[in-house]
C-alpha cells in the first residue's frame, strides 16, 4: 500500500521500506539530520499510513467513554485525549488519540498496523454509534519542531500561539480546509493536519512555505529515534495485547471512577513488572528489541526499544525488568552475545526547554 503522497518521496530520493504493508519513506537527507533538524528547526512527515476513524451520533460519548481508559467526559469540543484501548483481560488493544469535533461527532487516530483490528473491535463495541474508517478520504502530514507554528502561521489567519497542546481549529492552509491539532510524537512542539486526500500537493506546497524556516522532510527513522527520547509508546515494541497500561508508564490515563472494557483486570492486576529506560554505559552499542536483559547474571528481562540518541548522544531504549529492582541497581544487556551495562532511567530521556 501507499499513501498519496509517495511520489513525492520517491521524487526527493527517499529510501522506501515495508512499513506494516506500507511502502514508507524510512529516510531522506539521513536519520541523524533528519533528527537534529526537527529538534532544531521543524520537519514535515507523512503519517497517512495511520488510521482515521469518524464515530458520530447520539451513542458516540458512550462508545468511547466504554472503549478507551482514559475520560472523554474531560474533553470539550475541539479538545483532544490520548488512550490505550483495552481487553477485558487489561491487555492493550491500541493507543490511540480522540478529538472531539462536538458532543455527537469525534474523530479517532490509531497506529497502522491495528487499523482493520481497531476497525473490528469498535465495531463489536459500538453501542449504536456510527463508525466510519475515513482513512482513504483523510490524508494526515505532521509538521514538527520548534519552527513549526511560525510555518503554518504563514498563511494561518488564526493566531497559533493560542492553540493550546490537544487542541484542535478548523481552518485553511494554503487554500485547503483543514483540521489543525497540537498533537505529534516527536517530543517537539508541531501539529497535525487534516484534509482530503485529494489535495495531495499539499505536501509540496507545506515544504516550499517552510523553506526560509529551513524544513525537510522527515522519514520513519527519525520518527523512531524522536519519539524513543520523547518517551513515547510504540505499539507492537513497548506495547501490545500482552502488555497492560499499569506495567508501562500510561498509568496516568487509566481512570477507575469510570466504566471501561478491561477495568476490572486492571484494577485487580497485581504488577511484576515495570517498564523503564536505559542508557548504555561505556559503549555506543545499540540494543534491540527483544535483546535480554540480566541482573546479577540471569535472565531479569528484555529490552523493547532501543537506539542511538543524536540529541544526547548515547545508547538509550526501553525495558521491561522486575517490579522490585531499585532504580539505582545496575543491569546488562546482551547484545549479540556480549553483556553491556547499563543504568536504569526515566523513560524520558528528552524534554523541550
Amino acid at each position: 500500500m501507499k499513501t498519496v503522497f509517495y511520489q513525492y518521496h520517491e521524487s526527493l530520493g527517499a529510501r522506501i521500506v515495508d512499513f506494516h504493508g506500507w511502502q514508507m519513506p524510512v529516510q531522506y537527507s539521513g536519520i541523524i539530520d533528519e533528527h537534529n533538524n526537527v529538534r532544531s528547526n521543524v520537519g514535515l512527515f507523512d503519517v497517512s499510513h495511520m488510521g482515521r476513524f469518524k464515530i458520530k451520533g447520539p451513542n458516540a460519548y458512550d462508545c468511547l467513554q466504554n472503549l478507551v481508559t482514559n475520560d472523554i467526559s474531560k474533553l470539550e469540543d475541539h479538545h483532544a485525549l490520548y488512550s490505550p484501548i483495552c481487553l477485558e483481560n487489561g491487555g492493550i488493544v491500541d493507543d490511540v488519540i480522540v478529538y472531539r469535533l462536538n458532543s455527537d461527532d469525534y474523530l479517532m487516530v490509531v497506529n497502522s498496523s491495528n487499523r482493520q483490528k481497531d476497525y473490528d473491535w469498535i465495531i463489536e463495541h459500538s453501542m449504536a454509534a456510527v463508525v466510519e474508517n475515513i482513512s482513504e478520504q483523510m490524508a494526515l502530514l505532521a509538521i514538527q519542531g520548534p519552527l513549526a507554528q511560525e510555518v503554518l502561521q504563514e498563511t494561518i489567519d488564526k493566531d497559533l500561539s493560542q492553540l493550546k497542546p490537544f487542541h484542535l481549529t478548523i481552518t485553511r492552509l494554503l487554500g485547503v480546509e483543514c483540521i489543525i491539532s497540537r498533537t505529534g510524537y516527536t517530543g517537539e512542539d508541531g501539529f497535525e493536519i487534516f484534509f482530503d486526500s485529494s489535495r495531495e500537493e499539499l505536501w509540496n506546497n507545506v515544504l516550499k512555505l517552510g523553506s526560509k524556516f529551513n524544513i525537510k522532510p522527515v522519514g520513519l527513522g527519525a520518527r523512531d529515534t524522536l519519539r524513543l527520547e520523547a518517551g513515547l509508546m510504540l505499539y507492537g515494541n513497548d506495547i501490545d495485547e500482552n502488555t497492560t497500561p499499569m506495567e508501562t508508564p500510561l498509568k496516568w490515563t487509566v481512570k477507575f471512577e469510570k466504566q471501561f472494557i478491561g477495568k476490572k483486570a486492571l484494577k485487580e492486576q497485581r504488577v511484576s513488572r515495570k517498564l523503564v529506560g536505559f542508557e548504555i554505559l561505556g559503549a555506543k552499542r545499540v540494543a534491540r528489541k527483544d535483546n535480554k536483559v540480566l541482573l546479577n547474571g540471569s535472565k531479569a528481562g528484555f529490552v523493547t526499544s532501543g537506539s542511538f540518541s543524536p540529541t544526547l548522544n548515547k545508547s538509550i531504549g526501553f525495558c521491561f525488568i522486575p517490579l522490585e529492582v531499585s532504580p539505582d541497581k545496575l543491569i546488562e544487556i546482551d547484545i549479540g552475545g556480549k553483556l553491556y551495562k547499563a543504568k536504569i532511567t526515566s523513560t524520558k530521556f528528552y524534554k523541550r526547554k
